[in-house]
């Protein structure tokens, strides 16, 4: 018993003094930065929600003077220039061994995926721009925000994204809350058909647009991105403002700072944090977060505009959290490999 006894300290000190397995220690040190490293990207996902929600204002501002293709242009050139600017202090700041990688050595066949960018972006701006034009708003952007739909169908089949039922029952209540917020002021009628139409294709271009910026983030910075996609549709957009002969600048003050907002801030700022947020979010999850929009314009509406809201209105509010609450805890919003 007693030489028991003696031999336990001895065993705890054996204990004590041999290392610990690496793999434990690792997990030990990285647990802290890996849960800073998914509180930024539903931040940044949050505040690029609560900026693209001033989007459809800003574009109904500028195409009280210009066209939907004038005002899809100066949105463009304005955040190229921004974000060149933002690329060049970047890289003054950083010097070039210090760079991403993945921002280097850019093959032709990333040269093809940024040109299909810029198209589906000009697609998809266009096309929504034009819808606005064509019919109500309230249509407009209840079409457009089918692109969770679109977008989940395209992880599935084209990036081998799996989504389990609980992320799939956190979409469907997260749109039938979009719907029920819309469909009190869903105009029914040949009018504007077309224009639905054009607002539901931009549903799809956007998907498509979240599925290849998905794929260009396993290579390339935020930046490198979002400055090749937009001086490639502004390029794009050029032709198609100048044959139609119509007027390329704003004149007044007000459009012109609807246009520099929907460049720098709409485009620049809360599109950047969109594809900052796809490198570790899936395109399904980023689009189901996006049907937060609505809700928060909604709000805006109430607070500053003094637009009423009934139960209706809240009850779909409950439906909306509630499905993104399912959808951001299921398996189908992160990805299964980690990011570096």
């Amino acid at each position: 018993m007693i030489t028991k006894d003696l031999e336990r300290p001895q065993q705890t000190l054996e204990t004590l003094e041999r290392p610990a397995d690496p793999q434990v220690l690792e997990a030990l040190y990285e647990q802290p930065a890996s849960q800073t490293a998914s509180i930024l990207p539903f931040a940044a996902l949050l505040a690029a929600v609560c900026i693209l929600s001033c989007s459809a204002i800003f574009t109904r501002l500028s195409e009280e003077e210009l066209t939907a293709s004038a005002t899809i242009f100066n949105r463009f050139w304005i955040a190229s220039l921004a974000l060149g600017m933002w690329s060049g202090f970047q890289q003054f700041r950083q010097p070039p061994a210090e760079t991403d990688q993945t921002s280097q050595s850019i093959q032709i066949r990333d040269l093809l995926w940024f040109g299909c960018l810029g198209i589906l972006i000009y697609g998809r701006a266009g096309s929504w721009a034009w819808s606005l034009t064509q019919t109500s708003v309230a249509n407009s952007n209840l079409l457009h925000n089918m692109t969770p739909l679109f977008a989940t169908l395209g992880g599935w089949l084209f990036l081998g994204h799996r989504f389990n039922r609980q992320f799939l029952m956190g979409m469907s209540l997260a749109i039938t809350g979009v719907l029920i917020i819309g469909v009190g002021d869903f105009q029914v009628g040949t009018s504007g058909l077309v224009g639905d139409g054009a607002a539901l294709l931009s549903a799809v271009f956007y998907a498509a647009n979240f599925l290849v910026i998905e794929k260009l983030r396993t290579r390339f910075t935020t930046t490198t991105i979002m400055l090749s996609s937009c001086v490639v549709t502004g390029l794009l957009t050029i032709p198609v403002v100048l044959v139609g002969g119509n007027q390329l600048f704003p004149t007044s003050t007000t459009v012109w700072l609807a246009v520099i907002a929907l460049g720098v801030i709409s485009q620049g700022l809360g599109q950047g944090l969109l594809a900052y947020c796809l490198k570790q979010f899936t395109s399904g999850f980023v689009s189901v977060f996006m049907l937060m929009e609505p809700l928060i314009t909604a709000l805006l509406a109430w607070k500053v505009f003094g637009e009423q809201l009934n139960v209706l209105n809240w009850v779909a509010f409950f439906i909306i959290l509630t499905g993104l609450y399912l959808a951001t805890i299921s398996k189908g919003a992160a990805k299964s490999r980690p990011i570096h």
